[in-house]
């Protein structure tokens, strides 16, 4: 009944295989594959519809699914609702790194209706997933009838305490890694880096990057065996590609009023007169073409590509940028630190036409982010958010959740920073980092890196390091021949991104790198045009820190007054059970009378988060009462708790009560004691020491006359 086909591949000597097969689930799919690794297995199918669109269009409609089922672990969701529901963070970020090694080489002219699923089905706390779907996706691609002839193999590659690169490090060990990156490419070149380091420098990035690529072309020698035993011939479609002879053509016509809209200073100034010219460009076709020839958003592609080559051309050809800058120029920088009163910390960071506010929020322990994950339960202690509202860009729009790239860029600017943060035991509290883009022309997570860290340091976490960050591109031709023209750009802004190759973000400090994000929009890059990219980034970073260190170049050394405060409080811990009290009476009675968070550890250490130092000190008498020794010869004001006639038994310290005999509370003789004491007093009285059954003798009598009364 089923035609299976199985291909392994190993990556090591102490790990299980990965094995893809075919041919036995989900047969209608144009391409399956089933990918497990020890317990884990991942279903990856890729449907695109065989009927063409009718109509053109300008962009190619491929989405990507990775799903994660609790099932998968032996899990239930939490919660209330017992399904999965909407994506998960980490679902988001998986589908991300699917899609982008794939989608630059998919044949330009392919526009039909694409869908990459891949679901999780097992999972064994060991081996990753996303590599699995990873390459997966392109297996279930390459050996289908969808146009895509180029496959992407993926690795995750680590190191242990400076050691040797380690492929596919176990999920287990990333705490221990000091380099986690994730690497796609095709036989010639990487396509896409994702991950963070612990302060690794340049060449130790490049050694990983290398090493990385050649255990990818193993991955991509097994798919391409696959696709010769059983890849599909290629669906017929209709091919969208624009014709290279109108290209040139209208090239020659709209270079001089590209050139002229593209040379204004401003971002606006230059979309308004490039949509001017495409205005005037759509207009002139509508006119020369039948209407049942004119396609409005062709024509808009036919401009965008002009555009395109137009702006290309002449960055090659001059090295100089259109705003002027040279190749590897930053921008201006403006700094403004404390802008927001009453958050904890805060940073206005400028650059161009890029501005970035970042707050800080520092909270208790108990506000950390607590998460139901397949892979486990995770407890986060700092978040980073990055938001990007319609306004940044002078547009009006919907605004709702954060989308793929308001979670991808959150993502990679919190890596940035995470490793400069402080050990949560020495720093116990929980850290919220928000960047609101208010203005954007490129660059705007690295601006989110670079205000976060001055941000941070404003509110008076002690840092590591100052991390800063920075965007590559990259515009690189290659004619008919065969030579290779290129140029690296340093902080690029949103054209540069958008017409050119590349967008590799570099961020950390000056003694190493932190994180990397590289997307490209060609078939690879060669180790040459990384090293450069990654040794132009260098001192385009060390020129961003050294503006950042002209305005703060170390951590506040006091919180913000409207910070939480923060105390550590060791107790017996035998008085553990005092300070909790009988069903939590006491330890309630703290926090309702003074608003302050108490957590107490099974060492008896006790942790205060309170709002300021008045009420931390307050917290600290309350324990002090609650958890204090009864010593002889010391003088306490006690609580009278029951009158008996021969006395009264009273409460020198919570959880601890003396008989105050009735010969002990007056010099005279005293026949009803409810004549000098009630339940509800209070009544100063001395230790004067233990009885033979160690129970403590209290007086107040000795005290009568005392200055001590």
């Amino acid at each position: 009944m089923f035609d299976i086909k199985r291909y392994e591949l190993y990556m090591g000597d102490d790990v299980a295989p990965m094995v893809f097969e075919t041919g036995h689930k989900a047969r209608q799919a144009n391409g399956s594959i089933w990918v497990t690794q020890g317990d884990t297995a991942v279903l990856v199918t890729a449907v695109s519809r065989s009927k063409s669109p009718a109509d053109y269009m300008d962009f190619f409609p491929m989405t990507v699914n990775y799903l994660e089922k609790f099932y998968a672990a032996g899990k239930i969701p939490g919660g209330f609702i017992k399904r999965e529901t909407k994506p998960s963070e980490r679902e988001t970020l998986t589908s991300r790194l699917i899609d982008r090694p794939l989608r630059p080489l998919f044949p330009s002219g392919f526009k039909n209706e694409t869908q990459i699923i891949a679901t999780v089905m097992s999972y064994d706390e060991e081996y990753m997933t996303d590599i699995l779907a990873l390459n997966a996706a392109s297996m279930a691609l390459i050996i289908s009838d969808i146009p895509f002839n180029n496959p992407v193999g993926s690795v995750r590659i680590g190191r242990k305490d400076g050691g040797n690169f380690i492929v596919n490090p176990p999920f287990d060990s990333f705490d221990d890694l000091d380099l986690n990156i994730i690497l796609s490419g095709t036989q010639d070149a990487l396509v896409m880096v994702e991950g963070g380091m612990d302060f690794l420098t340049e060449d130790v990035i490049l050694e990983a990057l290398e090493f990385g690529h050649e255990r990818i072309k193993e991955v991509i020698a097994l798919q391409l065996h696959a696709k010769n035993e059983i890849g599909k011939a290629d669906m017929a479609y209709e091919d969208f590609s624009l014709d290279g002879n109108l290209l040139d053509k209208f090239e020659t016509q709209l270079s001089p009023a590209i050139l002229q809209a593209l040379s204004l200073p401003t971002k606006l100034e230059k979309y308004e007169a490039i949509d001017k010219v495409s205005a005037e460009f759509l207009a002139k076709r509508k006119e020369e073409l039948p209407e049942r020839e004119y396609v409005e958003s062709m024509e808009k592609d036919y401009f965008k590509e002009v555009e395109k080559r137009v702006f290309r051309r002449n960055v090659l050809e001059s090295k100089v940028r259109f705003d002027g800058r040279a190749l590897d120029e930053v921008r201006p920088i403006h700094i403004e630190n404390r802008v927001l009163p009453r958050a904890h910390g805060s940073s206005l960071f400028t650059r161009g036409e890029t501005q970035a506010m970042v707050a800080i929020t520092l909270a208790a322990t108990e506000s950390n982010q607590m998460a139901d994950e397949m892979v486990g339960f995770k407890n986060n202690y700092y978040f980073l958010h990055y938001n990007f509202p319609p306004y940044s860009v002078g547009e009006v729009g919907r605004m709702g959740p954060p989308g793929r790239r308001e979670v991808g860029h959150s993502s990679l600017a919190e890596r940035a920073l995470v490793r400069s943060l402080p050990n949560h035991d020495d720093f116990p509290y929980t850290i919220r980092v928000v960047s609101e883009i208010l203005e954007s022309n490129g660059s705007s997570s690295m601006a989110s890196v670079c205000g976060g860290s001055l941000a941070l340091m404003d509110a008076g976490v002690p840092m590591k390091a100052p991390i800063s960050g920075i965007a590559m591109g990259l515009i690189h031709e290659t004619d008919a021949n065969g030579n290779s023209n290129y140029v690296v750009l340093s902080d690029i802004m949103g054209l540069e991104d958008h017409l050119g190759d590349m967008d590799f973000k570099v961020a950390g400090s000056k003694d190493g790198i932190t994180a990397l994000q590289m997307d490209i929009k060609v078939d690879g890059l060669s180790r040459s045009i990384l090293e450069e990219a990654l040794r132009q980034a260098y001192a385009g970073r060390m020129h961003i820190l050294d503006k950042m260190n002209e305005t703060l170049e170390q951590p506040q050394e006091a919180l913000s007054s409207h910070a939480p405060r923060y105390a550590m409080v060791t107790i017996s811990a035998e008085k553990i059970g005092a300070l909790i009290g009988p069903q939590g009476k006491n330890i309630k009675a703290i926090v309702a009378d003074t608003g302050a968070s108490v957590n107490i550890g099974e060492e008896g250490v006790v942790s205060i988060f309170a709002k300021d130092e008045a009420v931390l000190d307050e917290v600290k008498k309350y324990i002090a009462r609650f958890t204090d020794e009864v010593e002889v010869g010391k003088i306490y004001d006690a609580t009278v708790k029951k009158i008996m006639e021969y006395g009264a038994f009273v409460e020198l310290i919570p959880s601890t009560e003396a008989l105050l005999h009735i010969s002990q509370v007056a010099n005279e003789r005293v026949e009803n004691i409810r004549e000098h004491l009630n339940e509800g007093d209070t009544v100063r009285v001395k230790v004067m020491g233990k009885d033979r059954n160690g129970r403590f003798e209290i007086s107040h009598k000795v005290l009568i006359g005392d200055d001590n009364r």
